[in-house]
């Protein structure tokens, strides 16, 4: 049983000292004696009648309790449920080198760098998660954690935020992002691990080759899904003319699929290809519908409400009370 309204309980603590002011108070009305000598009343026993009367305050102490119980509603489970969570430790490694800034994705009909698109999306995957811990990782020639694996996804949200191009010296260092992804995962003992790591370019930049991270990754049960995102050929790049004007030009940025593919089959992993904000979006999806964990819990969610077994005797008691004040113990002036 459990109580919908627990906090009504605390009233109770005020019965025992109603009691007490009325067992005191009618204490005080006895002092003083209303017969010239004792001898008159001696040996007089009490009448049933002026021991309810003496009495009737613990009659109103149960019908108070009975009233509290009530209002804190009482409840009882009456159908058992089966409750699935699914939860699992995921790390997203996501590109900030130079070429995150090609203008080839859009939302709404108007043009964004690929960075600002990827965390647009990014966090419509973290709301869609809300059982998992995930954490952040951003990339360029070297890596670094944005966020910890956390549950608190609006501050993981956040941090997503700051993220930004040109944080760190260019470069696309894929091994980096990958072993700085998994020290956030080599220790915690969640069942399944991920990676999912976003990336526009080629691995030019760190000391760990994306292979060998990736052969760390399955020796400590790591799965890793590589996107590629971005135009094939030719993508507008915003760039300054020899005036020093913004301008947009056509520039073509490589996007090394055979490594990621590599890189994701080694693990058991898969690689994607996205080529504009809609086929990102899907990406995401399918890597959310390929990553469920069900962990089975046993739960109640249906309630058969107790408090009429409480209202009703109080009410009952109420009406008793009424019914003996205005008969057999009224009291006459």
């Amino acid at each position: 049983m459990r109580f919908a309204d627990p906090w009504f309980l605390l009233l109770i603590l005020l019965i025992p000292l109603l009691v007490f002011y009325d067992r005191r108070m009618k204490k005080r009305m006895d002092s003083t004696f209303r017969f010239s000598d004792k001898g008159l009343v001696k040996g007089i026993k009490p009448t049933v009648k002026a021991v309810l009367s003496r009495n009737i305050i613990f009659v109103r102490a149960v019908c108070l309790l009975f009233l509290i119980i009530a209002a804190a509603r009482p409840q009882e489970p009456v159908e058992e449920t089966k409750i699935f969570v699914e939860g699992i430790d995921i790390v997203l490694a996501i590109d900030t080198s130079t070429s995150m800034r090609a203008l080839d994705f859009e939302i709404g009909g108007k043009r964004f760098d690929r960075l600002t698109v990827v965390k647009n999306v990014v966090e419509e995957f973290i709301q869609h998660r809300p059982n998992d811990r995930i954490g952040l990782v951003a990339f360029a020639s070297l890596a670094y954690t944005v966020c910890p694996l956390t549950l608190d996804h609006d501050w993981l949200a956040k941090n997503l935020e700051r993220v930004r191009i040109g944080m760190v010296e260019d470069g696309t260092a894929i091994g980096a992002a990958l072993s700085g992804s998994l020290n956030r995962l080599k220790d915690t003992k969640a069942k399944d691990k991920v990676i999912i790591l976003l990336t526009d370019g080629r691995n030019n930049a760190g000391k760990i080759s994306p292979q060998t991270a990736a052969s760390a990754a399955k020796a400590i049960g790591v799965k890793v899904y590589t996107i590629g995102a971005g135009t094939k050929g030719l993508a507008p790049y915003p760039m300054k003319d020899g005036f020093g004007n913004d301008v947009i030009q056509p520039v073509e940025i490589e996007i090394d699929d055979e490594l990621l593919r590599d890189v994701a089959g080694i693990t058991g992993g898969r690689y994607f290809r996205a080529t504009d904000t809609d086929s990102l979006r899907d990406i995401y999806r399918e890597i959310d519908q390929l990553e469920k964990t069900e962990i089975e819990e046993v739960g109640y969610l249906k309630y058969n409400e107790l408090f009429p077994f409480f209202l009703f005797p109080a009410l009952f008691l109420i009406a008793l009370e009424i019914i003996l004040a205005n008969t057999i113990l009224r009291r006459i002036p």
